[in-house]
């Protein structure tokens, strides 16, 4: 503002005092720019203005099928039937386990006949079905058909059991359970716990002596159900599609809003950002529970015409074998998968592929070089996004190590910022006027989004408890009087706009690809340790993608028999999220609202050399937890010990 004031005051001073003609004015005012630190805005926009201008293409691109699919009423279903109209014997979906493949119609048919069958037994548009099942084909024909009929899926973690389970079915309030023959014996654990009224279907190989009574086989039940197109239900584009659930810092998982327009702007975004081709063949191996292989991956063959290939589990030792038989052109990842296939040994099939595209999230600046060049993979399509965020990044020229960019010359066009915080307990910083202070370029902050409800770019629709809204919600926050979504996340910016995660924050951490809440291990952990005092948290370990749980449990004689608690925790907790590290010690200090004070725990880490408290770590190959000395801390440290 001041070099603005200045710049005006020498227009002035030299054309009505020294009656300078134009050309002197205009050069005198450049020099005076330049010499101010002009400059630097110039250098950013000669560095940036066609990333900027393409990015601000895409949105717009966007923002006008979105308002047009606002004004007609699409949702996920209508706009895949007209996808299925323009190619119906096009391959939609291949299922590598057992080489099944869906064509649109297919697809199409096989959904219809879901929405036919669930009508037939009394739901409506706005109940809830929860399906609970490993990838397949009939995971995407399962949901989509629910959508047909305006039901919503409550699409369950395959990691969950008992606890965690029963929570999530009862929460989404579902009439229904949709089962794989393959989550039988999780589903027979909470027989007994659920309510009678909740009917169970079990999808895939039928043993009736392996499922919950009155259990029914579904898969020909939908053989015989009719495949005609069912009435659409009157839902439009801002109408709820259905339910991910995810691990916040409240505990419990919790059910995250999807509507039909952030369906549709999550797999938009990603398709034109990083300019996809309706003839790409994209490699779906994560999990169709969670947004990233559901809608980033799915969505582009249900909005945008293209075949993808879905994988039950990550493979490293097959990923490129699959990739070659199926001519995937995309493959998706997290950070973890990038890793584990950098420490297969070299292959010939790594580099036969015609694979040119990798999209994911979370690929390390630390390894991104040598991920691309190694497996010859021309374009990196790194993005930022959570299930129900408003504030999306995408990396769309490549720059090594980022995860987005926001304009630095246009920044208002896209409201999202970062803004200074506590980092010990994520407090917004605020100025003397109370709104949220900007962070400057080199500034770590949490990246922040606003929140305009009309717009369905920049709504928040949340998680089905409120009052879990309230916690990822500030006001005044861009100016007084308004309301932004807080992701939680620290991330910085660099003097070209590029943006690059720095850590998780708050009362979770990721590990193996999963967001690990430390208030539900810390409940399930303080039950089985005779309701000791217990502090969860994650800790770096070289040479792995996020943070490795650790527990550090108030117990003076440290009397636990370490073997049968292992055990006990493969019933209670899923992979990801039973701690690798124990520490006992005397007791847990506490903060005035007895808050477990993590900071110094933290930083102490698991280095026997640091820590005087008798240390464990999990053996994953002899699946209990071992004694934690400075021998294996150094074979930790070199990678050398398989976490």
């Amino acid at each position: 503002m001041l070099l603005g004031a200045s710049l005006v005051g020498a227009l002035l001073f030299s054309k009505l005092v020294l009656k300078l003609p134009w050309t002197q004015v205009g050069f005198s005012l450049l020099l005076l720019y330049l010499g101010a630190g002009g400059w630097r805005f110039v250098r950013i926009f000669i560095k940036t203005v066609r990333r900027d201008v393409f990015g601000g293409i895409v949105l717009l691109k966007v923002k006008a099928k979105v308002r047009r699919y606002l004004q007609e009423r699409k949702t996920v279903p209508l706009l895949f039937a007209s996808v299925v109209r323009r190619h119906p014997d096009k391959t939609a979906l291949i299922f590598e386990g057992t080489d099944t493949h869906w064509t649109f119609r297919q697809l199409d048919d096989y959904s219809s006949r879901v929405a036919n069958f669930l009508q037939a037994r009394g739901l409506v548009s706005g109940n809830v079905v929860a399906l609970f099942m490993e990838n397949r084909n009939e995971f995407v024909g399962l949901w989509l058909g629910m959508a047909k009929l305006g039901v919503e899926a409550a699409l369950i973690n395959t990691n969950l059991r008992r606890d965690a389970l029963r929570h999530c079915l009862d929460t989404s309030k579902a009439l229904a359970l949709i089962f794989g023959s393959e989550m039988a014996s999780a589903v027979s654990e909470i027989h007994g716990s659920l309510k009678p009224s909740l009917s169970l279907f079990c999808s895939g190989s039928w043993e009736p002596s392996t499922v919950p009574a009155n259990t029914e086989h579904l898969d020909p039940l939908l053989e015989n159900a009719p495949k005609h197109l069912p009435s659409h239900p009157d839902k439009g584009f801002t109408d709820k599609l259905f339910y991910v659930y995810t691990s916040g810092t409240t505990g419990l998982p919790k059910a995250a809003i999807v509507v039909n327009s952030r369906y549709y702007r999550m797999a938009a975004l990603v398709y034109y950002g990083f300019r996809m081709r309706p003839d790409d063949i994209v490699y779906d191996c994560l999990p169709l529970y969670h947004s990233a292989g559901n809608i980033v991956g799915i969505g582009q063959c249900l909005l945008h015409g293209m075949t993808v290939v879905i994988r039950k589990k990550f493979s490293a030792s097959r990923f490129w074998d699959d990739c070659i038989k199926y001519n995937c052109t995309i493959v998706q990842y997290i950070g973890e998968l990038c890793r584990y296939l950098l420490n297969q040994p070299p292959r010939e099939a790594e580099s036969r592929h015609k694979v040119r595209m990798a999209l994911g999230n979370g690929l390390r600046q630390s390894i991104w070089t040598d991920f691309s060049s190694r497996f010859h993979i021309p374009q990196v399509a790194e993005f930022y996004g959570a299930t129900e965020c408003n504030c999306s990044l995408g990396n769309f020229d490549s720059q090594v190590g980022a995860c987005g960019f926001n304009s630095r010359i246009l920044s208002f066009v896209y409201p999202i910022r970062l803004v200074r915080v506590n980092e010990d307990t994520m407090e917004l910083i605020r100025g003397p006027d109370g709104v949220c202070i900007p962070c400057q370029p080199g500034q770590p902050g949490q990246l922040v989004g606003r929140i305009i409800q009309q717009d369905p770019l920049r709504r928040f629709d949340g998680y089905l408890n409120q009052g879990a809204n309230n916690k990822k919600i500030a006001k005044d926050v861009f100016k007084k009087g308004d309301q932004a979504y807080l992701t939680g996340d620290v991330l910085v910016m660099d003097e070209l706009g590029y943006i690059y995660f720095r850590d998780r924050t708050g009362d979770t951490f990721r590990w193996k690809g999963e967001n690990v809440s430390t208030t539900e291990v810390e409940g399930t952990l303080s039950r089985l340790l005779e309701m000791a005092d217990v502090a969860v948290y994650g800790v770096e370990v070289p040479g792995t993608e996020g943070r490795a749980g650790m527990a550090a449990v108030a117990s003076p004689t440290s009397s636990c028999d370490l073997k049968r608690f292992a055990q006990t925790l493969e019933k209670e907790l899923p992979l990801y999220a039973r701690p690798i590290f124990l520490r006992f010690l005397p007791e847990l200090h506490k903060t005035g609202t007895f808050k477990f004070q993590k900071t110094e725990l933290r930083k102490e880490g698991f280095n026997p050399a640091v820590v005087r408290d008798p240390l464990f770590y999990l053996d994953a190959r002899k699946g209990c937890y071992v004694a934690l000395d400075q021998e294996a801390y150094t074979r930790i440290q070199a990678g050398e010990e398989k976490l």
